[in-house]
């Protein structure tokens, strides 16, 4: 026998194609999940966005606040971490062909699924209307969790399934550049581990206490706990979308990587600079010393540069592209690009509105501009603007190319999934620049009233209000569009053909070889996890050594 086994007898070949059906149907279970999770948080989003504009009253029995919650993690852990997970896996399956097994991947995603179904079952029946931001002192029901924790647990299992992959490739191809779709993948998760540290301690002090087995807890420590998360959690989302943009989006005009040695620092300095950026979000918190929110301020202009980076590599990437096919200037090139393919589309459009929200984040770490958005609905607005923007927008559009090729289906009205593209980013446009205005006219964020019984200062947003629920509307008619076309696109007849094939760009051949420095992702971790201890040593010495009140909790509904 010439033909090299695996496990069995049967030929490589057979084998490698029994493994691309099993990782597809994985991969499959988490882009189907994460597309069940923005339907329904887009629900509960639109419910918010009228009962602010008046439209209707929630009733007491499904309030306000338990829709808030509900909508806050099911979009922002829920949708955004089971669509990347789903995403990574299947880059990095794709970029290290071999025979394998899925069983730590299948591990992976039924512990999330568990702990998604608990965390969501808890906060519907009304146990856990902490809001997204889940630190103290409100208190939830232990459930709440411990089933955000199992889900953070399941994470680490795909992480780790992606890491094992890639450590197998350096085993075996002694000398060779890691491929990118999988370095993007592990670097990716490296930061997502790190950055899970904060919220595991966090829980650490949580479920002890909504258990009733600690008298109290110290609000300003999980808050800070937390924001070692929720930032980089931002990020998380960022590089799942950048992952789209440089490895997706250049096949759909013929184009190419610009630069593979750029990418990869990029992605680098997005694991080492993501998680020591927290603090800003306490600009006016007690008991954390000015220097090291100035510290924090520094770090989270730092990560700006990579953003920087990619916004240079992708429009050379267009350019480049635009000159072979004969196109020259700005309009020509504009005009060039496939805007009637939703593959592109989803990305493009998203990175307009990405535009937007980079300009409102350098408000936000500034202390002396987030003084006057604090805690207002220009913070809504701005979130909104960049993960409901770039991020679900790429993702939408990445998912016409994916579903396809895991379900070995051709899409499903394309044309519907074209419009569908047009149609969220002019609803989130609406929405989010609403939110933005009501926010600098003194509208607040986490109110489910905002008329202030009739005061003639709130008066002054309604208009603002009403905008924010009509592009909310037009948001949720559009992901029930792309609803649609997955689910019409897994059960359709018309089999898929050699084009809707998922393909990753390849590198322009006038591009440096990568240094192979920028491969040891084991002393870029160290390096990662040595800065965010730096940043958060000071921060955490401060609180633990100054007096401070243990609190009981709060439920307020």
């Amino acid at each position: 026998m010439t033909t090299a086994t695996v496990g069995s007898f049967a030929p490589r070949a057979y084998t490698r194609a029994h493994a691309i059906a099993s990782e597809n149907i994985l991969v499959s279970a988490h882009i189907y999940t994460a597309t069940a999770a923005l339907v329904l948080g887009a629900l509960f989003g639109l419910l918010q966005g009228l009962s602010r504009a008046n439209v209707f009253a929630m009733p007491a029995w499904f309030d306000y606040y338990r829709v808030l919650t509900a909508h806050g993690v099911l979009m922002a852990l829920v949708f955004t971490t089971f669509f990347i997970t789903g995403l990574m896996t299947f880059s990095t399956y794709r970029a290290i062909p071999r025979v394998r097994s899925v069983t730590l991947g299948w591990w992976g995603y039924l512990v999330m699924l568990a702990g998604t179904i608990v965390t969501a079952l808890t906060i519907l029946s009304g146990n856990a209307t902490v809001l997204y931001t889940f630190y103290a002192p409100l208190k939830a029901h232990p459930a709440f969790y411990i089933g955000a924790t199992v889900l953070v647990a399941g994470t680490w299992l795909v992480a780790a399934d992606i890491l094992l992959n890639v450590a197998w490739f350096q085993k075996t191809n002694k000398g060779k550049r890691i491929p990118l779709p999988a370095f993007v993948s592990a670097t990716t998760f490296i930061m997502w581990i790190i950055a899970t540290i904060g919220v595991t301690l966090e829980m650490g002090l949580l479920i002890p206490w909504s258990l009733g087995w600690t008298p109290g807890i110290d609000v300003e420590l999980t808050r800070t706990l937390f924001w070692y998360f929720g930032h980089p959690l931002v990020y998380f989302w960022i590089m799942g979308a950048y992952l789209i943009w440089y490895n997706v989006v250049p096949t759909t005009y013929g184009g190419k990587v610009f630069s593979d040695a750029l990418t990869r620092l990029a992605f680098i300095m997005l694991l080492v600079l993501s998680t020591p950026v927290g603090l800003h979000h306490q600009f006016l918190d007690p008991g954390i010393s000015a220097g090291w929110k100035w510290f924090h301020t520094i770090l989270t202009y730092g990560v700006v540069i990579p953003s920087f980076m990619t916004a240079f590599a992708l429009f050379a990437s267009f350019e480049i592209a635009a000159r072979r096919a004969g196109k020259r200037g700005l309009v020509a090139t504009v005009r060039w690009l496939p805007w009637r393919d939703p593959v592109f589309t989803g990305s493009a459009l998203g990175m307009i509105l990405f535009i937007f929200g980079g300009f409102g984040g350098i408000v936000n770490s500034s202390y002396s501009m987030d003084v006057l958005v604090h805690n207002t609905m220009w913070i809504v607005g701005h979130f909104h603007i960049t993960v409901g923007g770039p991020v679900a927008l790429s993702f939408i559009g990445a998912a016409y190319r994916l579903v396809p090729a895991i379900t070995g289906r051709k899409l499903f009205t394309p044309k519907l999934a074209l419009a569908q593209t047009y149609t969220y980013f002019v609803g989130m446009l609406i929405m989010s620049m609403s939110m933005h205005v009501a926010g600098l006219l003194g509208s607040p964020r986490r109110t489910s009233d905002v008329t202030y019984f009739g005061a003639a200062g709130a008066a002054s947003w309604h208009v603002e209000m009403v905008g924010a629920a009509i592009g909310g509307t037009i948001l949720f008619v559009s992901i029930l569009m792309f609803a649609v076309v997955a689910v019409g696109t897994r059960f359709r007849d018309e089999r898929a053909d050699e084009r809707d094939e998922f393909v990753f760009a390849g590198t322009e051949a006038e591009a440096m070889q990568s240094p192979p420095a920028l491969d040891k992702l084991g002393r870029w971790a160290l390096l990662a996890l040595a800065l965010a201890v730096v940043a958060y040593a000071g921060p955490v010495h401060e609180l633990l050594s100054t007096p401070h009140q243990l609190v009981p909790g709060m439920r307020t509904w």
